[in-house]
């Protein structure tokens, strides 16, 4: 029943630092997106006054300025001019076209160019990704030389693409750090009381898990990351056998694959840093498996 709970309290404990980390993860691509925003305003912007600098020089005029772009509305944008001009409609509707291709986040829009007096609409159109929605007519009709200005509203589809994609992007990185943290909560699993227990003594050896080091007779032997597995669980239980697939289970079922000889070049190289001490030995129990041997 212990046993029970303790499991159930560190499911618990896992799943709230999962939790806790996607939360962070999911906080983080927020802030991610608002800086974005920002920066495809700006952008716009700039193709917005690249539209109207093309739409003077079909005029004819190479001089006078496009004036700085308006934000009306929510996804609502102005563009206004120094002095009167001319526009031909299908020159304009191409050129909108062409340069905002290059904003990525625009799938549909509508254009209207009013009367700078009456704000009265002289011409207009709507554009859609999906080219069998365009609605655009007159055109072919030079428009007399006025004071125009073009107002441009796009779909507000925009926040939402931006959002999958920052998301979708953030995908990889959270599978990542999942992986990570679930490979870390197997190696806690496969050695629950090593994390509360570091340094064991047996026979002249003072095993140091922390460190990954031994100490025979002041002599500081280095292990390596399996070695140290391994040696933890047979200090845990010293003078019992551990079974060849217990071993094996504990030691490479993180790794996805186990390989038959991979125990026993480990043991090999254990018995070799433990010939130091006569009194321990690590031995092998025909069928069964291994056993840490500590004699007094």
């Amino acid at each position: 029943m212990v046993d029970s709970r303790n499991l159930l309290s560190k499911k618990c404990k896992y799943l709230f630092g999962l939790t806790l980390l996607l939360s962070i993860s999911v906080i983080c691509v927020a802030f991610s997106m608002k800086g974005g925003d920002d920066f495809d305003i700006v952008r716009r912007e700039i193709l917005l006054r690249r539209i109207g600098h093309e739409v003077l020089l079909q005029a004819g005029d190479s001089t006078s300025r496009v004036l700085p772009v308006k934000k009306i509305a929510e996804n609502e944008y102005q563009i206004w001019f120094e002095n009167e001009l001319t526009f031909q409609p299908d020159s304009l509707v191409n050129t909108t076209k062409r340069v905002l291709t290059k904003d990525p986040l625009i799938r549909d829009y509508v254009v209207n160019v009013l009367n700078c007096g009456n704000a009265s609409v002289a011409y207009g159109y709507a554009i859609s990704k999906n080219k069998k929605d365009d609605i655009v007519a007159c055109i072919g009709r030079e428009q007399p030389k006025a004071c125009y200005r073009i107002n441009i509203k796009f779909k507000p589809t925009r926040t939402y693409i931006a959002k999958n994609g920052y998301l979708l992007g953030s995908l990889p990185f959270l599978a990542f750090v999942g992986f990570i943290f679930l490979r870390s909560v197997k190696s806690r699993k496969a050695s629950p009381e090593g994390q509360r227990t570091k340094i064991f003594a047996f026979g002249s050896v003072l095993f140091d898990a922390q460190e990954q080091q031994m100490t025979i007779n002041n002599e500081t032997i280095d292990l390596t990351r399996t070695e140290t597995r391994l040696l933890l669980i047979f200090a845990l239980s010293p003078n019992e056998t551990i079974t060849r697939g217990r071993l094996q289970k504990e030691i490479w079922e993180d790794e996805g694959v186990i390989v038959g000889r991979s125990l026993d070049m480990f043991i090999s190289k254990l018995r070799k840093k433990l010939e130091f001490d006569p009194k321990v030995k690590l031995i092998a129990i025909r069928g069964k498996g291994y056993k840490l041997e500590v004699s007094s």
